[in-house]
């Protein structure tokens, strides 16, 4: 089945954050990710808003985890650590 990548980001250090970014979407791609939202208008209902939201689907929730947890993606958050304050949460699609 495939999954949703959702990320709910306030960035706090642009500059970082930015490089975050550039390493991050090749990482996502080379594990099937394709990009469905960046930072486009939201409306906040409940919670804690944070001005970023991201949306990937991927193939699988085991893709995603995978992508996560790979040394790739893993250079990229090493630039968003620190630089951010987000969360990181992947959900599977029951169609």
């Amino acid at each position: 089945m495939p999954a949703l990548w959702i990320a709910h980001v306030t960035v706090t250090d642009a500059d970082a954050y930015g490089k975050y970014a550039e390493l991050a979407g090749p990482a996502i791609a080379k594990h099937g990710g394709e990009f469905i939202a960046r930072g486009g208008r939201f409306v906040q209902l409940e919670g804690k808003e944070r001005p970023r939201n991201v949306v990937a689907r991927f193939p699988s929730v085991e893709a995603a985890e995978t992508c996560y947890h790979s040394d790739e993606y893993q250079a990229a958050l090493d630039h968003a650590r620190g630089a951010s304050e987000r969360e990181l949460v992947i959900v599977e699609i029951t169609e």
